[in-house]
């Protein structure tokens, strides 16, 4: 590569990291927010990923709760299944008739049963997974049909739902969206968003995902407090990162810092005045990890809305879900926490008035196998959440797979062969947000290989 391409790619990936203007003007216009600027949105939209890293135990998630299935579950799981009279509590009532079929979750999820039933504003999706094209059993035992890389990997497999596209990839598909949204938002370096470190699924062609530690932006520490004691050095440490430069290099460096320090005084600004807002029934912080990652998403959400953002993309993630042993002692508590972080994120945007325009989904590496007496391995397809205001909750989406090993939805040991893509629920969460038809195909490669690219989930 030449050096003025290299100058050129350089400037393609560091434009979206920064807002126009100097940071002054940006913090005084967003010292201006504060909690009630929720209550004045208009066509606001956010996308909220919950990324369960490790691959997420399916079977002791959505679980089979009518009889005939729940003695099938139980004998494919001796050890491992839940007892049916646990589940009394998260009994699943779907408005959509499942020729006789029901479904509980898991006792930890019972505040996620509560949103299901009561509010009727969460949906599962079954059998969701990682697709090129639509893919029967015989056509997987055939090999006549076009696979992702390494079904069983974690680090493909996360890739590919986050990008649709292999490890290694650039540009995940919240990203893409983002490059066609961040046109609608004058702050546009909040367009994605995440306080889980750097991720595929937000990184576009254009935007750059912002990343944030729990409680905001991370400083320049030498700027922002006296360098060795002194803020003479600190003084001149800014001068050198952000002066003119005797190169062209040099000179978009110096601008990528200004942009850099003109948007951590931004976020920062938008952060604290976000003050307001009622954390009381969530989790205690630094208890769990993933409540406090949705802590800051609602307070950026609060901040991008008074500042007259209109479209956002977050991502949050959590560790832990690799239960290959231990899987009885583990996953409950894994479960709890996300289902404590995720209820009490949603009740929030319930008193901010702002539920519908906020869809919080699950994703995960891949489901598992029934597994042994210990735990589970690594399998395909698996069950997810869409939850929010807009969602047309109460109804479980997809085709939920037969309760079996060596059935007509698994290629041995409860691995799932998906009957839903991971393009389809993006494109259905896409279209709720926005993009056209075209731009979906843009943003999805395999969208055209499916019939169906809207699942009906979204309002």
């Amino acid at each position: 590569m030449t050096t003025h391409s290299s100058r050129r790619e350089f400037l393609k990936r560091a434009s979206a990291l920064g807002a126009t203007g100097v940071a002054a003007p940006m913090a005084l216009n967003m010292a201006s927010i504060s909690s009630v600027a929720a209550a004045n949105a208009t066509d606001y939209k956010a996308l909220v990923c919950v990324f369960l890293y490790g691959g997420n135990d399916y079977a002791n998630t959505v679980i089979p709760y009518d009889l005939d299935n729940f003695n099938s579950y139980k004998t494919l799981r001796p050890v491992l299944h839940i007892p049916r009279a646990d589940m009394a509590g998260s009994v699943l009532n779907a408005s959509n008739p499942l020729a006789g079929r029901q479904y509980a979750l898991s006792p930890s999820l019972k505040s996620l049963a509560k949103i299901f039933n009561t509010d009727k504003k969460l949906a599962v999706l079954a059998n969701v997974g990682t697709l090129i094209e639509p893919t029967t059993k015989t056509q997987l035992l055939n090999r006549s049909v076009k696979l992702p890389p390494k079904i069983a990997s974690h680090n493909d497999q996360q890739s590919f739902w986050q990008a649709i596209g292999v490890e290694g990839a650039s540009t995940g598909w919240g990203g893409r969206m983002g490059d066609i949204l961040m046109a609608q938002n004058p702050y546009s370096s909040l367009t994605c968003i995440s306080p889980n470190g750097n991720s595929v699924f937000l990184a576009g062609k254009k935007v750059v995902q912002y990343q944030s530690s729990l409680t905001g932006a991370v400083a320049i520490n030498g700027i922002k407090t006296p360098l060795f004691g002194s803020r003479d050095c600190s003084n001149a440490l800014l001068s050198l990162l952000t002066g003119a430069q005797p190169s062209s290099m040099g000179n978009d460096l110096a601008d990528l810092c200004n942009r850099a320090i003109n948007n951590e005084i931004l976020f920062n600004t938008a952060i604290k005045n976000s003050g307001n807002l009622d954390f009381s029934n969530w989790p205690v912080e630094g208890v769990n990890a993933l409540a406090d990652q949705l802590r800051l998403v609602l307070k950026a959400i609060n901040a991008g809305i008074g500042a007259g953002n209109r479209r956002q993309v977050f991502l949050v993630g959590m560790g832990g879900f690799d239960t290959h042993d231990g899987l009885d002692d583990k996953h409950p508590q894994l479960l709890q926490a996300v289902a404590d972080a995720m209820s009490a994120f949603y009740d929030s945007t319930v008193d901010m008035g702002i539920a519908d325009k906020v869809t919080t989904f699950t994703g995960s590496d891949f489901g598992r196998s029934w597994g042994n007496n210990d735990g589970s391995d690594h399998g395909w397809g698996s069950y997810h959440f869409v939850m929010g205001g807009a969602v047309k909750g109460g109804q479980i989406f997809g085709t939920p797979p037969a309760v079996a090993n060596g059935g007509p939805d698994d290629f041995g040991q409860g691995r799932l062969i998906p009957t839903t893509s991971v393009d389809q629920v993006a494109a259905t969460l896409g279209k709720w947000m926005g993009l056209s038809d075209n731009e979906l195909l843009d943003v999805l490669p395999n969208l055209k290989n499916f019939t169906t690219r809207n699942m009906g989930f979204m309002a």
